[in-house]
């Protein structure tokens, strides 16, 4: 392991300022180095939800896990990304996705696209930011130059070298877009890290991995049954000792499963959901 371990938790839940405040700064209190919101319909508003979190935190970076770019006008998506790496003094991290929800495209009356479009209107977002952001002449200006470092997350070849090109943090997202387990085992995490590090051509990134489940108990094995239904293939056994997305156990247990993970798959900056905020905790207090 070269780089420290980094965590994050995804805050899914749309609620009240007060009680938004109280989330950010539990999540800062607790060691959580990235506070992240995702871009769904019907969850936090993006933009105005990090701005708030930077707000009443002083210590986390923040980040949208991730921005839908199908969404975005990219001229007008530079706009807001400059503007909120201004107003937050330089926490931004910029998380970049294709978007794989075909019902909010259609709510929101936007052509959802086959992977290949969906994929290169993402290119395509990434070279306009690029191209935006570096100009001198733009207003308003990002803090951090020439723009807030990305986060791509994927498991396809394409979008892997995509980000393994562009971004600082490449994103390994454990569950596929139709809800089944991607991530697999551990050698199959480290394949796919593998692949984007070489991708990378020589430049360091840093790779992340969406913790789907994440329970303290002395039961592991009662725990993990709720997580069978999407992955048939893995017994009780391989989902609790190989299932990287799947952290049961003490919270000694799971600190040693992930070290391990960050050994041998590279894997070094793990999220999780915000309904496992307070039991992530405790690994992270382990761990450190």
């Amino acid at each position: 392991m070269t780089r420290s371990l980094r965590f994050s938790v995804n805050l899914l839940a749309a609620c009240g300022r007060q009680e938004w405040v109280r989330k950010a700064r539990t999540a800062e209190s607790a060691g959580y180095d990235l506070i992240m919101v995702p871009d769904h319909l019907g969850m936090p508003a993006p933009f105005t939800s990090l701005l708030l979190a930077a707000e009443v935190t002083e210590r986390p970076r923040i980040a949208p896990f991730v921005l839908n770019v199908g969404f975005y006008n990219p001229t007008l998506l530079a706009r807001e990304v400059a503007g909120l790496d201004q107003y937050t003094g330089g926490r931004l991290d910029l998380g970049l996705g294709t978007g794989y929800v075909q019902a909010e495209f259609e709510a929101a009356g936007i052509a959802f696209g086959t992977p290949k479009e969906r994929v290169d209107r993402l290119e395509h977002t990434i070279r306009e930011l690029d191209r935006l952001l570096a100009d001198p002449e733009h207003q308003p200006q990002p803090l951090q130059t020439p723009r807030p470092p990305l986060l791509i997350a994927g498991v396809g070849n394409r979008i892997l070298r995509l980000a393994a090109e562009n971004a600082a943090i490449v994103g390994h997202p454990g569950m596929s877009g139709t809800g089944v387990l991607a991530a697999g085992d551990t050698a199959k995490l480290a394949e796919r890290v593998a692949y984007a590090q070489n991708a990378a051509g020589g430049r360091d990134v840093e790779h992340n991995l969406l913790l789907q489940q994440v329970k303290i108990t002395d039961d592991a094995r009662s725990a993990v049954q709720a997580f069978k239904p999407y992955a048939p293939d893995f017994t009780d056994e391989k989902l609790i000792d190989d299932a990287p997305i799947v952290q049961v156990g003490t919270a000694k247990e799971i600190a040693e499963r992930l070290r391990r993970i960050a050994d041998e798959a590279g894997v070094t900056h793990f999220t999780v959901l915000e309904e496992n905020l307070t039991d992530f905790a405790a690994v992270i207090e382990e761990l450190r």
